[in-house]
């Protein structure tokens, strides 16, 4: 099957290289883009520099692909912990960290997509205040949702960069693109910090009921 995806960058990018880029990202070394040519633009441009939405056509028919949306949240957050930093110091951060990493890591590594959330600042906020057990499981869920912050299409393996075409691009401007990130990271925080969204439910689990065995890993509320 074919689709039709975008990168955003500060320049033109005809030809994908596989092992470029940094190790650190969400998931991984990773060639990053998106369904959304908006989103790509976004993407590409900084405070003070504009950039480019790269057009591409991936043929996906012989290539394995991960999506996320069909895991629990939990799976992401492992794949997150195992390639971003997580500044936590709490004891029980940093023992929850380790606990999510073991419990739920996928072998990520060996497929050719991965199709997930992008951890924005906000994302990567939510994700942080989880793991340190200021938020519920299900208020994560709820962050999740907020200010459609979109979902990335990272291409992994070298088999899938074979599979990519360049087909065109669109120059992105700074001063229109860089303000709808801006605001599309602050209408998510707006809207987590809301006191709707951080109502407290005794029913609600978080990270320590999930590590104490209270509530187990294949519990239908974790999914």
């Amino acid at each position: 099957m074919k689709k039709i995806i975008y990168h955003g960058s500060e320049r033109i990018i005809k030809k994908p290289e596989f092992g470029v880029g940094k190790k650190h990202n969400d998931y991984g070394q990773a060639f990053y883009c998106t369904f959304d040519l908006e989103l790509a633009k976004e993407w590409a441009v900084d405070y003070a520099r504009d950039g480019y939405a790269n057009k591409y056509e991936i043929d996906t028919t012989n290539l394995k692909i991960l999506n996320l949306n069909d895991y629990s949240p939990l799976y992401w957050l492992a794949i997150l912990i195992d390639n971003r930093t997580f500044n936590i110091s709490s004891p029980l951060g940093l023992e929850a960290r380790e606990f999510i990493k073991s419990h739920f890591l996928l072998n990520y590594r060996d497929y050719d997509i991965i199709i997930g959330y992008r951890a924005d600042d906000s994302y990567f906020a939510f994700a942080r205040d989880f793991v340190s057990g200021v938020i519920s499981f299900q208020q994560l869920v709820k962050a999740m949702k907020l200010g459609n912050l979109g979902q990335q299409f990272a291409v992994i393996s070298k088999k899938a960069f074979e599979s990519i075409k360049f087909i065109d691009y669109e120059y992105a401007s700074n001063e229109q693109y860089f303000y709808n990130k801006n605001n599309r990271d602050f209408q998510a925080r707006k809207m987590y910090n809301s006191t709707k969204l951080m109502k407290w439910n005794k029913k609600d689990i978080y990270i320590r009921d999930i590590m104490n065995g209270d509530v187990k890993e294949n519990d239908p509320r974790l999914q």
